[in-house]
């Protein structure tokens, strides 16, 4: 008896996912062996968030946060796997469709993987082995759930028996075993791969010449209220690498050149080699909403790139340097933000260890006062002197304004947006900042009542936030609290809610809550 339509068609999407399972499986291992950087996942996720707008990549952060890559990937992994079980289908119905389709996404794969900046020659190898090995173990597995035809091409016998059916079933789930095994083993190759996690490890950093002290008075010491310092390991991470790049410190340099009158050339034993300077510095990203946890301080090791930049004697016509990532991505920054007073540095230690891989191992830019996405360049290797009339940075080709300056903001850490309060004596804390100005106060509403000033903990500098507290009374009922900064230069944090496009959101952190 012949089969029915539609149990074919199920067997032979299981087929087709099968089949690009095993060949995604074997483009990853053989991306972790030839061109870790050329991940087929990583390749097609990267040409995403590239031709991703304002909103998408804002969209991304506020629903995921720092696990927006994760679920990048695995949203690609989903759409992937929906057009694998369609061309299947498609392969058994009007053969060779469902091939071409198969096909193609190897290809689109490996022309995107030739347009990233650490493309070489091998980069589309492993775009090309999962397209291949997908057509072929898919045909192959489809052909089964075919009538068999004589030499005029009519149909001579049914479709599919059931021992074929089972064949099939059992062909694809051995396929799905291999790819995730494949997958597994070149998740094994990467991490022994990995040298620059070795060399980091060994790695000693030079003592600095100056440091920033910390008071012990920067601390307030309430429970749930963030540290004045954020460890490494909670440090928000946002940035476009799927796969973290792996520099090698033997062969990094930091070249600056463009408009300047002496090109200069840097590499790691000539950086350390230079007095170090170690600061403290609050970096937020301009996709933070308000209240948003997409902000960290900490102490950082490093050059002050105004030094360097004295070395190359920037033009009198240049206004901007855009800096390069070894993974394309660029950023563009004030030549004056660089130039002046503060303390942008090109570091090279987070916290008193050298960068970790993912925050920029071995050097990346921190610059207070301007948020990450026109400063913070990680695994950084060029400063371009140019002009902001002949280049733009990587998310501000893609709308985001031009120079970046932080807003003063402030957000409420204790007690949490629905939480239940016990009634009596208590206390409401948070942190307020305005990167390279300074906050001069904290005001606090509860309800509609009078804004209450709050106590501001010690400020390390105007480059980082502060810690504020205010005590209460509370009342038993449900509250309305919302908390407001205002800067060393007299500017108040604005109620106008706006969103974090084009240039950072605004707006009073607020939250309700029970008190019991």
């Amino acid at each position: 008896m012949a089969s029915a339509p539609r149990t074919l068609d199920l067997l032979a999407a299981g087929a087709g996912v099968a089949a690009a399972v095993l060949g995604a499986g074997l483009g990853e291992l053989t991306a972790a062996v030839v061109a870790p950087s050329a991940s087929p996942f990583a390749v097609i996720g990267g040409g995403m968030i590239d031709i991703a707008p304002p909103w998408g990549k804002d969209l991304a952060i506020s629903l995921f946060g720092t696990n927006d890559k994760a679920a990048l990937l695995v949203g690609i992994a989903i759409l992937l796997l929906a057009v694998a079980a369609a061309a299947g289908v498609l392969e058994r119905r009007r053969p060779p469709w469902g091939r071409m389709i198969l096909a193609g996404l190897g290809v689109v794969g490996a022309v995107v993987s030739m347009t990233r900046a650490d493309a070489d020659v091998l980069s589309p190898l492993p775009s090309f082995v999962a397209g291949a090995v997908a057509v072929i173990v898919g045909a192959l597995l489809i052909a089964r759930l075919r009538r068999p035809a004589d030499a005029a091409g009519t149909a001579t016998a049914p479709e599919t028996p059931g021992p074929t059916r089972r064949n099939v079933l059992v062909l694809s789930g051995l396929a799905v075993v291999a790819g995730a095994l494949a997958a597994v083993g070149s998740a094994a190759v990467r991490g022994g791969a990995q040298a620059a996690t070795v060399v980091r490890s060994a790695l000693r950093l030079p003592t600095p010449a100056t440091t920033t002290p910390v008071p012990a008075t920067a601390e307030l010491g309430i429970d749930g209220l963030a540290p004045v310092i954020t460890p490494s390991a909670d440090f928000y991470r946002i940035d476009t690498a799927l796969v973290v790049p792996q520099v090698d410190l033997s062969s990094w340099s930091l070249r600056i050149h463009g408009l300047v009158e002496e090109e200069v050339v840097v590499t790691w034993d000539d950086l350390v080699a230079l007095p170090q300077r170690e600061t403290v510095a609050t970096l937020v990203c301009v996709s933070n909403e308000v209240g948003g946890d997409l902000i960290g301080t900490a102490r950082w090791l490093g050059i002050p790139i105004r030094d360097l930049l004295a070395r190359a004697k920037p033009t009198a016509d240049a206004d901007m340097v855009l800096s390069h990532s070894i993974d394309g991505f660029t950023a563009s920054t004030p030549l004056e933000a660089l130039t002046d007073e503060r303390d942008a540095l090109l570091a090279i230690g987070m916290n008193g260890e050298p960068l970790p891989i993912e925050h920029g191992f071995p050097v990346r830019m921190v610059v207070p006062g301007l948020y990450g996405y026109v400063s913070a360049t990680k695994w950084v290797t060029e400063l371009e002197v140019t002009q902001y009339a002949v280049a733009e940075g990587y998310w501000t080709s893609r709308g985001w304004s031009a120079r970046g300056p932080v807003k003063p903001a402030s957000r409420i850490d204790v007690p949490r947006a629905g939480a239940r309060v016990a009634a009596g004596s208590t206390v409401i804390a948070g942190v307020a900042w305005h990167n390279h100005v300074g906050v001069a106060g904290v005001e606090v509403q509860i309800d509609d009542g009078a804004w209450i000033p709050a106590k501001l903990a010690t400020a390390i500098s105007a480059d980082t936030w502060v810690q504020w507290s205010v005590p209460w009374d509370a009342t038993s009922g449900t509250h309305t609290i919302r908390c407001r900064a205002t800067s060393a230069t007299g500017e108040t944090q604005t109620e106008q809610r706006a969103a974090p496009a084009p240039d950072g959101a605004t707006g009073w952190d607020e939250l309700t809550l029970t008190v019991a």
